[in-house]
């Protein structure tokens, strides 16, 4: 899989949507492996930005992806945000 640089809450929703696809694996399946309800899943994907990590990190989890936390690198625009 290709690593991705996020921006945006909306970013890694629509990364976990894609994942999942990926991997064929339907929002209720994906949240009885993570005992995440099919709304919440379908909720993190859609708009993550009011999300606890602690379900963000259940999603990864059962996506087998992990959270890595750089530096940033320089930017030319002053918002990325």
């Amino acid at each position: 899989m290709t690593e991705y640089t996020l921006k945006t809450p909306q970013q890694l929703g629509a990364i976990l949507r894609g994942r999942r696809r990926e991997k064929a694996i339907t929002q209720q399946a994906m949240g009885e492996a993570v005992d995440i309800r099919q709304a919440a899943v379908s909720q993190i994907e859609n708009d993550p930005s009011n999300t606890r990590f602690a379900r963000i990190f259940q999603i990864l989890s059962g996506l087998d992806l992990e959270l890595v936390v750089r530096p940033r690198r320089p930017v030319d625009s002053k918002t990325d945000w």
